[in-house]
């Protein structure tokens, strides 16, 4: 038996199902790995991404923030994959209770998923730092240098920054979701991003999958390992 066909065996046999992804999810529908050989961390900027990335930069200096913000993380084009696909289908099936993401393209939500918790944010969701006022992500793309809000205020996207905190209501329904599951599907990260990655330690339960194209550190905790690519992965299932 191949990983795909025991992977789907495993899913049938599993009514509350969590996938837990990172990047490489979302690498197969044209969105760089910001550490992967040829990701972000490895082209030529100014700063390295983890300074831009961070609050006291975006606080400093906005308009080269928004300059590599809008070239590099804006990838609306993007359409969902097979993975985002198949993991919308299982929800709607009743079998996966969530989708727990480290991305913050909103590719889930996209393919149809409802239940999809977003550690980093979303560049789908953006607000007034002074008002309040929501933005959509095409308003961010089109606006001019800096983009303000009507009121003057600079607008900042509901991305987690460098420097910043997670959201406390989404970690604590990641951990109850992760708690409750009777299997955990780890697909397209390297688990070296925390606090994130700690959520793992919080699966109690005995089928525990990787898909990932490298090792990871729950490699020899799974009870199956794929290093496949996702999407190839998710279209035989």
């Amino acid at each position: 038996m191949n990983g795909t066909e025991k992977l789907k065996e495993l899913i049938n046999g599993s009514n509350n199902i969590v996938f837990f992804g990172g990047a490489g999810v979302s690498t197969e529908s044209g969105i760089p790995d910001f550490r992967s050989t040829d990701g972000l961390y490895h082209q030529e900027y100014d700063y390295p991404p983890e300074t831009i990335l961070s609050h006291s930069f975006f606080m400093r200096n906005p308009e080269e923030f928004y300059r590599f913000y809008k070239n590099k993380m804006l990838c609306l084009d993007a359409k969902p994959n097979m993975a985002h696909k198949k993991l919308a289908e299982l929800e709607k099936a009743g079998k996966l209770k969530a989708v727990i993401t480290q991305n913050i393209d909103g590719l889930h939500q996209a393919a149809g998923s409802k239940e999809v918790l977003e550690l980093h944010g979303s560049v789908h969701r953006n607000y007034c730092m002074k008002c309040g006022k929501s933005y959509d992500a095409e308003y961010m793309l089109h606006a001019e240098g800096v983009p303000t809000c009507s009121c003057g205020g600079r607008i900042k996207p509901d991305v987690v920054l460098y420097e910043e905190g997670l959201d406390m209501t989404v970690m604590a329904r990641a951990i109850q979701a992760i708690q409750d599951a009777d299997m955990l599907i780890i697909g397209g990260t390297s688990l070296i991003v925390y606090p994130a990655a700690g959520l793992i330690d919080y699966y109690r339960g005995n089928k525990l999958v990787v898909i990932n194209m490298s090792v990871t550190s729950q490699d020899k905790n799974a009870d199956l390992v794929i290093q496949e690519p996702i999407g190839k992965v998710f279209a035989g299932i």
